[in-house]
């Protein structure tokens, strides 16, 4: 069965660190967790203090507390939400598990449903897993990546704005 730990190295490389873009829907983020959209994530409490000491936004690296929330946000919200643990290959889970972070849980689901021909209901269930692990794992990860780059394309479509990130989607995408 798919390892979280492993997957979750794997994302952090594409989330980064702190960014605080205007342009950027997201607005302030953090290795991916956008303040917009997870105010209530009790990071933002450690954030907000290691923003008025030196060093900022280097410190944050080295603050432990704040790291193991960011594990367990991710966890929780994305691994768990995408039933992963179930999943039998690791890199249909990883590809899952890192389109949810980038696009949301329910997109990513909607999407990995279309491939395997599930109820494309959003949510990951038994018989969504018991189909994935049917599935031949490379055929899976070529339409999942072709559904993917093709929502990359609708979201510039309609915020020509976000152009500048396409690049980068597509990159991340066929990884």
């Amino acid at each position: 069965m798919a390892q979280f730990q492993e997957a979750f190295e794997k994302v952090m490389k594409n989330e980064g660190g702190y960014v605080n873009d205007p342009q950027d829907p997201g607005g302030e983020t953090y290795k991916g967790i956008a303040r917009s959209r997870n105010s209530k994530w009790e990071g933002w409490i450690r954030i907000d203090i290691c923003k008025g000491q030196s060093g900022f936004p280097a410190n944050l690296e080295r603050d432990t507390v704040l790291q193991k929330q960011i594990v367990g946000f991710y966890e929780t919200n994305y691994w768990d939400t995408i039933s992963a643990d179930g999943i039998a290959n690791q890199q249909v889970a990883e590809t899952i598990f890192d389109f949810g972070v980038n696009a949301g849980v329910k997109v990513s689901a909607t999407l990995a449903q279309q491939v395997v021909e599930a109820t494309a209901d959003g949510v990951i269930g038994p018989k969504t897993i018991e189909k994935l692990n049917a599935f031949d794992a490379d055929h899976f990860l070529a339409a999942f990546t072709v559904l993917k780059i093709a929502r990359y394309v609708s979201i510039v479509k309609r915020r020509p704005e976000s152009r500048k990130y396409f690049y980068g989607w597509v990159c991340r995408a066929l990884e």
